[in-house]
């Protein structure tokens, strides 16, 4: 089933994303009420009713394209953790986050992204990364490439001796560990900033416009898109412990994705040295 679904034609995911984007989450965007965002984990984990509405459309339209599947969205684990469980069944999987960035979104600003990945078995196969605000659709297949509004995403090297642009998590989200291992990045040849959404983060690396990510946190709907994005440009990812990454959790953290594995072993040595 999953493999017929793949050998296909999967514009119609396309279509679904951006229609989802265009009746739940563009109408709102600069006009969200004060009562239409709530505070979930605290003032930096916001949740809104475009994230909501967006996940629900995104829920019917994916699972009717694949009939069998199952979904695993942001907002849905954040009701029920137990759909997690989703994720190590024998289904396939939609991976949702349906406003990656919320509280860009929140704000005003454009840096926002829907997020969807289609995993069987633990193993992301295909993805797409959306910024409605910027009509920007990046789309992987495992195997077929990476593509940004129907142009090829070749990640590239660094240049030699270039100062490393990464973007890492916000220290609100990290462990007195994992806070002392990222600052680990901070030296020589290496600029950290604080990331912005985790999904154009990822694709600013596809694009060769950053040259690594380091993230502390696992939450499968903010990088299955985006890994497979990485990998499928050319990049490279993995955990500070050397291992891929898993959707299902249980990594060792932080982990990295960047433009070359090259990249990807300075970053992670420089974690593991100061962890």
């Amino acid at each position: 089933m999953i493999e017929q679904f793949l050998a296909g034609d999967l514009s119609d995911v396309e279509d679904a994303v951006r229609k989802a984007a265009a009746a739940e989450i563009l109408p709102r965007f600069r006009q969200l009420a004060d009562h239409e965002v709530v505070q979930k984990n605290g003032p930096h984990d916001l949740v809104t009713v475009a994230d909501r509405l967006a996940e629900e459309h995104l829920t019917a339209s994916l699972t009717a394209l694949l009939p069998g599947s199952a979904v695993v969205g942001e907002e849905a684990v954040h009701a029920d953790p137990a759909v997690l469980g989703a994720l190590g069944g024998d289904a396939p999987v939609w991976i949702v986050d349906p406003v990656d960035g919320t509280r860009q979104f929140v704000q005003g600003e454009t840096g926002f992204a829907t997020l969807v990945a289609l995993a069987h078995r633990g193993e992301v196969l295909a993805s797409w990364t959306y910024a409605p605000a910027l009509d920007l659709m990046a789309v992987a297949r495992r195997g077929g490439g990476a593509w940004l509004d129907g142009e090829r995403l070749a990640a590239g090297s660094p240049a030699p001796d270039k100062v490393l642009q990464v973007a890492i998590s916000h220290y609100d989200f990290t462990t007195d560990d994992q806070k002392r291992a990222l600052s680990g990045l901070r030296t020589e040849g290496v600029a950290p900033r604080p990331c912005g959404s985790a999904g154009l983060e990822y694709l600013a690396v596809a694009r060769g416009l950053l040259d690594a990510v380091a993230f502390s946190w696992e939450n499968a709907w903010d990088h299955a898109a985006g890994l497979l994005l990485v990998t499928e440009a050319g990049g490279a990812s993995a955990t500070v412990a050397g291992e891929p990454f898993r959707i299902a959790g249980g990594n060792a953290l932080p982990f990295t994705a960047a433009r070359d594995a090259a990249t990807a072993r300075h970053i992670l040595g420089l974690l593991a040295a100061a962890g």
